[in-house]
């Protein structure tokens, strides 16, 4: 079997097996401790959601699993913000001052050279390979390609926004 690893973003909220029974509508089943701590997790990410109650898949998680694979969305490391960004999220640092800031990854593409700055540079028809990389949301809402400085690589207050 293959090993995997990977990263995304998800709500959740601390809950016990026994709530999360409770909540689903469920009876915990006899060889269950209902006092398994743990988290409702809500994915994200385009899961069909399997309650009413959330918009995307639902599911309950125990504490431990939970906590080696999910940190905090608040006070995070640049590699954490990177992998962040890699699973789609946006994410900024807390210590901005402009207001609405925040980066995202742009995924990349491929496509034909039609229109200025390119022309001219390559002939029209060239097929190019846009390379991903990482945009900025400025504060008054352009987009500019963003570079990490080293004060952004060594902080510890990234956070993902909405």
């Amino acid at each position: 079997m293959q090993r995997f690893i990977g990263s995304k973003a998800i709500n959740a909220k601390p809950m016990t097996r026994q709530e999360y029974n409770d909540f689903r509508g469920w009876a915990l089943p006899a060889d269950e401790n209902g006092a398994d701590e743990g988290y409702l997790v809500e994915y994200v990410d385009g899961g069909k959601a399997n309650t009413p109650h959330y918009s995307g898949y639902v599911s309950w998680s125990p504490r431990d699993v939970f906590e080696r694979a999910y940190k905090p969305a608040v006070g995070m490391d640049f590699g954490a913000a990177v992998a962040a960004l890699k699973a789609g999220a946006k994410v900024a640092r807390e210590g901005w001052n402009g207001k609405g800031m925040f980066l995202f990854l742009v995924r990349g593409s491929t496509f034909q050279v039609n229109r200025a700055p390119l022309l001219g540079i390559y002939p029209e028809g060239t097929t190019v390979n846009y390379r991903p990389h990482i945009d900025m949301r400025t504060a008054n809402g352009e987009i500019v390609p963003w570079v990490a400085s080293q004060s952004d690589v060594l902080e510890n207050d990234w956070i993902t926004v909405e």
